[in-house]
């Protein structure tokens, strides 16, 4: 039998404690890096890679809710292009893909609870940013990742095609998509 999931946005949610908390496992679940130094690392990681997002482009934020009220993922992005806008000046490979990011300004990070998986979810999490980034004038979307990260096949089966790379040995890959 499918999961099923409804596609929200997080601003039309009630952020109880416990789906607040469902945002988190599944980032830290989801995520490469597993330990930090402090907790002060490991929130500053977090606001990084999420908080920031939830803060700043909660219109762009959304998550995949279970008939049980469990979050099974999340989506966040934004319409801004990265390489020019100061908020995302802590993330250095933009810079390296500034050329990229004219023409691929909206971009997400998006992750699914593992027994979510496989069941369409992110793609429909991907498709309702996709729209919205779209609507609010977006003319492509990206992601970046590692080139070898499993993600790549599920963005590429998703419209997402190889743009650039940077990186020693170009580890990170800016996959793009026309909106």
């Amino acid at each position: 039998m499918p999961i099923t999931a409804d596609i929200c946005r997080y601003l039309e949610v009630d952020l109880t404690p416990e789906i607040a908390r469902g945002i988190d496992a599944i980032f830290y679940e989801s995520s490469n890096t597993k330990s930090f130094e402090t907790e002060r690392s490991r929130l500053a990681f977090r606001d990084r890679w999420l908080g920031r997002y939830l803060r700043n482009d909660p219109e762009f934020a959304y998550l995949a809710m279970r008939p049980d009220g469990a979050v099974a993922g999340y989506l966040v992005g934004a319409v801004d292009d990265p390489a020019a806008h100061s908020r995302f000046a802590d993330i250095g490979f933009y810079a390296d893909f500034s050329l990229r990011t004219k023409q691929f300004p909206a971009h997400l990070h998006m992750n699914v609870a593992a027994q979510f998986r496989d069941n369409g979810i992110g793609r429909r999490l991907v498709e309702r940013f996709a729209t919205d980034a779209k609507a609010h004038g977006a003319a492509g979307v990206h992601v970046v990742t590692s080139a070898g990260a499993q993600n790549v096949r599920f963005y590429n089966q998703n419209g997402f095609e190889e743009a650039a790379r940077t990186g020693p040995a170009g580890e990170l890959v800016f996959l793009a998509r026309v909106l």
